[in-house]
């Protein structure tokens, strides 16, 4: 029986406790349990549910991996958190932190892993995990993403229309 085809993992990382230290190990953590395909570009956001802390800097990982998506999160995920010094505190879930990672996609599937959905229902809602995500969609030799390269095609291209009324 041949070995299983590697997942594609899509992590969402945030940290506001040395940020700059802790994203860039997290990714560094990561290539341990697979092949860092690609990293987004880091973004500062302000703090969501508890205003009294610093900003955050997001990031967004895809991981090509052999481990199923609850290896990943009880495994991985959790031996880095660990690893970089990630305290949860009880009594508030926004609290500062060294770093969170978080399955925001796991290949196309939707399932649960732990306390978390996937795909992360955050994606809909919060722009820190969503941007960083669409970065990870990249062409790989012209370095911008998809969603851009369709976007410039369709500004020059006025003849191209949307046809909702034909069904596939």
């Amino acid at each position: 029986m041949p070995d299983a085809a590697p997942a594609l993992a899509f992590l969402s990382l945030g940290s506001n406790i040395a940020p700059e230290t802790n994203i860039a190990a997290a990714v560094r953590e990561l290539a341990a349990y697979g092949r860092v395909v690609r990293a987004s570009r880091v973004w500062e956001t302000p703090p969501v549910g508890f205003p009294d802390q610093p900003n955050y800097l997001n990031a967004a990982v895809l991981l090509e991996t052999t481990l199923s998506a609850p290896e990943l999160h009880d495994v991985a995920i959790a031996a880095i958190e660990h690893k970089l010094g990630r305290v949860r505190d009880p009594g508030n879930r926004n609290a500062p932190r060294t770093i969170d990672i978080d399955i925001a996609l796991f290949n196309r599937e939707v399932l649960s892993v732990g306390h978390r959905t996937i795909p992360d229902p955050d994606i809909l809602s919060r722009a820190f995990v969503a941007v960083p995500l669409a970065e990870l969609d990249m062409h790989p030799e012209d370095g911008r993403t998809l969603a851009e390269i369709a976007a410039a095609l369709k500004a020059t291209t006025p003849e191209m229309r949307l046809r909702p009324d034909v069904p596939l």
